[in-house]
Formats: C-alpha cells, sequence, structure tokens
C-alpha cells in the first residue's frame, strides 16, 4: 500500500515557511504522515511549476479537491489508473479509478470508479491490453473502510498493514474479474512489467514483509528478497529485466525489536527506507541510495539507467518531499522538483514522453495532493 502512501508535498514557498502556532497549528500530512503547517488562506498556492525544474514543461494539472495519488499509465499510455480519496466524489478512504486523456481533465466530472466503493484499496495497475486494472483491496474484510492507526504518543507515522488486503483484478466498468493473489495477511503494492509477463507485490506471508513476483494470471509465486526490513513499492525496468524498489533494513537490536513489534500489529514505520535494485530473480540486489530519512516511490527513468524517486532528506522539518534522480550506480543525485511540501508518486509514460506525478503544488491553500502531468525534457 506504501507505493503510494507518504503524499504530500506541495503548498506554496509562503505556505511552506508559514509559522506553526495555536492559530495555525500543524497536523500530519494526509499522505506522508509528518506534521505540515496549515496553510495561510490569505496567501493562497497558485504555482505550478517552478523554474528550477528544468526536466518538466507543459505541466498540467489533472485534478482539484482531495487526495489524489499512484496515477500509472496503460500501456498504450491513453488512459491512467490511480486511487482517490474526495469527499466531492463521496470517498472516505482511498478507490481506485481510471480515466482517459481524451476526456481533457478530471476537475469537473468523477471518472470510472473500477473499485466499486468497497473496503479500502491501492496500487491500482493497468494489466497488458489496456482493458482491465489490478488492485489491492480490503472488501474481503468488509464494505467499510477499515480503521487508521491511531497517532502514537512519541508522534511516530505508522503505515497499516492491513490483513484483508488481496490483489483483484476488474474491467473497466468495475466488474470484477478474478482475485489474482490471496493468501492470509497483506498482499499488496502490486505492478506489471513492461513486457507483459510477470507481477511484482509485497507480502508478509513469510512472516515479514518481502517481494514476490507472480505469473500474470497470479500463478508460480517466487519470493524474491529476504532480508529483514519492509520491501515495496517495487516497479519494473523498462525491458522487465530488474526491480526498483523501496526498503527499510534495521540493524541495531532496538531497530529491530521495533520493527518486529510494529509488525506483530500489522503496523510499519516508513520513516527511514533507501533505493534497492535487483534482477527480477533477486539476484545482484544493491542498495542505490544512502541518503538517510524517506527514499521511497522508486521508478525507471526510460533509458534504464537511471531511478526517479521521492525523498525528504534535504527537508529540515520532514514533510518537505520532492523528486530526485540517480544513476544506478549511486551516482550524479540531481533535484527534479522544487515544491517546497510534497511531490511523489513519478511515472513516466511507456513511450517516454510524459511524467505523470501527485503534488500539493497549487492546491489553494489547502491540504490537497492532486494529479500533475508533464512533457519530460532531457
Amino acid at each position: 500500500m506504501m507505493r503510494f502512501l507518504i503524499n504530500v508535498y506541495t503548498f506554496s514557498m509562503i505556505i511552506a515557511a508559514a509559522a506553526v502556532s495555536a492559530e495555525n497549528p500543524a497536523e500530519p500530512c494526509k499522505l506522508c504522515g509528518h506534521d505540515v503547517p496549515a496553510p495561510v488562506s490569505s496567501q493562497p498556492d497558485t504555482t505550478i511549476h517552478y523554474p528550477q525544474e528544468k526536466h518538466l514543461k507543459n505541466i498540467r494539472q489533472l485534478t482539484n479537491g482531495g487526495d489524489f495519488a499512484e496515477a500509472y499509465f496503460s500501456f498504450d499510455d491513453s488512459m491512467i489508473a490511480f486511487q482517490a480519496k474526495s469527499a466531492k466524489w463521496g470517498t472516505k478512504c482511498d478507490h481506485i479509478y481510471y480515466f482517459p486523456f481524451k476526456d481533457g481533465d478530471m476537475k469537473n466530472h468523477i471518472p470510472g470508479l473500477i473499485s466499486e466503493g468497497l473496503g479500502r484499496t491501492t496500487c491500482s495497475f493497468f494489466m497488458p491490453g489496456d482493458t482491465s486494472i489490478l488492485y489491492a483491496s480490503t472488501r474481503s474484510g468488509g464494505s467499510e473502510c477499515p480503521p487508521e492507526p491511531e497517532r502514537r504518543a512519541d508522534g511516530k507515522y505508522l503505515w497499516p498493514i492491513y490483513p484483508d488486503f488481496d490483489i483483484y483484478v476488474a474491467n473497466l466498468k468495475g466488474q470484477l474479474i478474478d482475485t489474482l493473489v490471496k493468501s492470509p495477511g497483506y498482499d499488496a503494492e502490486a505492478t506489471v512489467s513492461p513486457k507483459g509477463d510477470l507481477i511484482v507485490f509485497t507480502s508478509d506471508r513469510s512472516g515479514d514483509l518481502e517481494l514476490y513476483t507472480c505469473k500474470i494470471d497470479g500463478s508460480d509465486v517466487k519470493q524474491i528478497t529476504f532480508d529483514l526490513g519492509y520491501d515495496g513499492g517495487a516497479f519494473f525496468s523498462p525491458d522487465g529485466t530488474k526491480l526498483v524498489f523501496r526498503s527499510s533494513r534495521p540493524k541495531t537490536p532496538e531497530e529491530i525489536k521495533e520493527y518486529k513489534d510494529l509488525l506483530k500489529e500489522g503496523l510499519v514505520a516508513p520513516t527511514n527506507m533507501e533505493i534497492y535494485v535487483c534482477n527480477v530473480d533477486g539476484s545482484d540486489l544493491r542498495q542505490i541510495t544512502s541518503l538517510g530519512k524517506a527514499n521511497w516511490a522508486p521508478f525507471f527513468h526510460p533509458s534504464g539507467e537511471k531511478i526517479l524517486f521521492s525523498s525528504n532528506h534535504a527537508g529540515a522539518r520532514g514533510f518537505e518531499f520532492n523528486l530526485y534522480m540517480i544513476n544506478l550506480d549511486g551516482s550524479g543525485l540531481e533535484r527534479i522538483t522544487w515544491d517546497p511540501v510534497f511531490d511523489a508518486f513519478p511515472m513516466f509514460s511507456y513511450d517516454g514522453r510524459k511524467l505523470i506525478f501527485s503534488s500539493n503544488r497549487n492546491n489553494g491553500g489547502t491540504r490537497d495532493t492532486n494529479l500533475f502531468i508533464a512533457d519530460w525534457v532531457e
């Protein structure tokens, strides 16, 4: 569920600098959980594009009024599947939608609902042929939204690992076709290889949160990672031979105990993660970043030689996430976006010409997170 999970990035420079006070209290951001100062209503953010964002041009805002995240292209680049929580759409927790670009944008109408409004959902992705979409849902545990974990006294942000999450496939009318991946416990965060032959997902079926692959029909499940810690949010390289993912690796006895204790409660703390790469069979596992804090939401550059990801390593206040790009050998770190609050969930179109991502920019002085699409400039 995490692929998309840490989402709350941008207000404007002025809003991000707003002081926290009794009149302007801090609240945890809806997507990343870190404290975000309340916006200054007299100076709402109206920024779409920052001058430093040289790799992006012709940025367009697709959504307005809610929390929108994890938008991923169809194989033919004509549609996106995404998750959304929006009072305007009558949703109390994340649900899955799809949207054809020929429809213009989603500001004035509700796109097609895929997940039937049942349970809580996450991590949608088009299947080969673009006539169906996979997603994870807690629907087997009930039609209502499951409770979110209470915030602890120490302020630590925690992600729920709902045991009712399984991976389903539905057609574009929202009709359920198949239960693709199901086991006792958490199965979610699935994405599909550009080759159309494999799916990667995260599961706790081994007692730890590890990566698994299966064939496109859900058969031949294979465990890919084995080290203690949360492995998730995996994506395939453009040629389908590699995986990139985020991971926590508790080292000290205290860190290991905390991780295991939280996992027993169905929780994980996503505040210390780095980016890793391996072959699709799990071989040649390598750590790419050593930046500290939370590095996540990675996606391969169209060349297959670089990775885009979201990170708060350069921020002073924890909630300041931006997109960065780095070479596969860990060199050449480059900042891509400059919003002072939140940018995350990047995905390139299959033709490599477009980038879609989630951001808090131009949210009218609210804490809303919206979808943006831009032309990519090398």
